[in-house]
């Protein structure tokens, strides 16, 4: 006799960064920071995050200066140490499929992601979260999450998936 599998209830939480500053057009994108709106934007988004319960085991960002920005503000706001942010470079700009790529590596013992990252492939991959959810484009600093049973997180892909949130900054409850 086998024993008994224990599903675990996993949330993925994909998050824009927040507005960044185009003051020098001569700067790379790679190095463009936040405006001062997407320093407050960063900052209140988590504020949600933290008044929803929504707390990260594993935040995965891009290594953009404009995604860790925003990651380092909504850490702070959650009392998330810094240091424990897994950058990853494959994450700028990239496809959706990178996300599951990405998934596919995290630990069984971690239950919530956060990844932070870029358009166009976070508004690509967040449509792909769940049927029938579909944006024209996340905003700035926007925020999609999703939950579902899972023993492991490489089984992403085939799982039934339900959209629990989906906010950006400014938004009309």
């Amino acid at each position: 006799m086998r024993p008994i599998e224990k599903v675990s209830q996993r949330r993925l939480v994909m998050i824009r960064h927040a507005k960044s500053s185009w003051a020098n057009p001569l700067q790379s994108d790679f190095d463009r920071p936040l405006n001062e709106r997407g320093k407050k934007e960063a900052v209140e988004m988590g504020e949600k995050l933290k008044a929803l319960g929504l707390m990260p085991d594993l935040i995965i960002c891009s290594n953009a200066k404009r995604t860790r920005q925003t990651a380092k503000r909504i850490a702070n706001v959650l009392g998330y140490g810094l240091e424990n942010v897994s950058y990853e470079e494959k994450l700028y700009h990239c496809i959706p499929s990178v996300f599951e790529e990405l998934l596919y590596e995290v630990s069984g013992k971690v239950q919530t992601v956060f990844v932070i990252a870029h358009n166009p492939g976070i508004t690509e991959f967040t449509n792909q979260l769940s049927a029938g959810f579909n944006i024209d484009n996340m905003p700035t600093c926007g925020i999609a999450g999703v939950e579902f049973e899972a023993e492991e997180w490489n089984t992403f892909p085939v799982v039934e998936r339900k959209v629990i949130l989906f906010d950006y900054p400014g938004k009309e409850s």
